[in-house]
């Protein structure tokens, strides 16, 4: 008998949280990156640009994990208007034995969003000054919100300013933030007066413009942006990488969609500059921060061996909560194929 195990968006709040436990595996999955035979395609892109829609497809192979996901993003950016979310989706887990399903994962974004604040924190954890205590976020929205927290499981975080361009927006998540979390978060209009003073700038917006300048930047602080996760995005002054280390989570996809790709086409870095990647820096093959006062840049556009880290994750915490729904899969005897 084959089975699979169905698991909603509910189901997975339940067993999958942004814990340590999800910072490990997505640490171990850019380490692998690094170290092991990882198959990771670039990414599968879909626009359909009358209803405003963009579909990514993500997938990796990660030696010594028992499956490997897939992952289907769709984003319709008109869809509020019709009283729908923008964002939506679905992993789906096949052994890496057999290649059968063993677990479709109707997460609509969810589990993304908690593998991406992952992310943020082991950026944060290798690059960040250990005695950062000071956070700047760009953004009000979801991320914004769990990069903030990802943040406060890996260094001692006690003040926390965010701006959007909704300062509305910004006031609300500050509020919430300063009662989840219980430090002093304070909504700030002025994007400089955020960054001034700050040991970690995160940035998490959707913008096509900068909107971090280089000028702003002060010696000794880490910058993590994970906007750009598509061509037309961009949050980083090109300026930026005159002043900064940059760590790419996998340069050659950031080459194509990141901070890197407008770097490049300003002419602010010359194509074909190579960098170490985070999964370098956390397995010890490359450096990461050297000085106290050295700014570093983490570039964060999204993996597929996230998504399979988190994929597995998900699937063993539902085996051992005994989450989720099993169905059977294979067609009865004498059934048509």
């Amino acid at each position: 008998m084959s089975r699979m195990l169905v698991l909603t968006e509910a189901d997975l709040r339940r067993i999958v949280s942004l814990d340590a436990s999800a910072v490990a595996c997505v640490e171990e999955a850019f380490a692998a990156l690094a170290t092991k035979p990882v198959a990771m395609p670039p990414i599968l892109r879909l626009d359909i640009p009358e209803h405003r829609g963009e579909v990514d497809v993500k997938t990796a192979y990660v030696p010594g994990l028992d499956g490997f996901a897939i992952k289907v993003s769709p984003g319709f950016f008109d869809n509020p208007a019709l009283g729908l979310p923008s964002l939506n989706g679905l992993m789906i887990l096949f052994s890496t034995r057999t290649g059968l399903v063993e677990a479709l994962l109707l997460d609509n974004g969810y589990l993304t969003d908690v593998r991406t604040a992952a992310a943020g924190a082991v950026a944060a954890r290798h690059l960040a000054r250990p005695d950062a205590a000071v956070a700047a976020i760009f953004g009000a929205g979801v991320q914004a919100r769990l990069q903030l927290e990802a943040l406060t499981l890996v260094r001692p975080i006690r003040d926390a300013r965010i701006w959007a361009r909704d300062v509305g927006k910004a006031r609300a998540a500050a509020a919430d933030l300063a009662g989840s979390l219980g430090i002093r978060v304070e909504a700030v209009a002025d994007p400089a007066h955020a960054v001034t003073g700050a040991d970690i700038v995160v940035t998490t917006t959707p913008a096509e413009q900068p909107v971090l300048n280089a000028a702003w930047l002060e010696p000794g602080q880490h910058i993590t942006a994970m906007g750009s996760d598509s061509e037309h995005k961009n949050e980083i002054d090109p300026a930026v990488f005159a002043r900064a280390t940059y760590v790419p989570d996998r340069l050659s996809q950031t080459r194509r969609l990141g901070e890197l790709a407008h770097a490049i086409r300003a002419g602010a870095v010359a194509e074909g500059t190579a960098f170490a990647e985070l999964g370098e820096v956390i397995a010890g093959i490359r450096p990461g921060r050297s000085r106290a006062d050295e700014i570093t840049f983490a570039d964060l556009t999204g993996t597929g061996v996230q998504d399979t880290a988190i994929a597995n994750l998900a699937r063993s915490r539902a085996v051992g909560a005994g989450a989720g729904r099993a169905i059977d899969t294979k067609a009865a005897a004498g059934d048509a194929a």
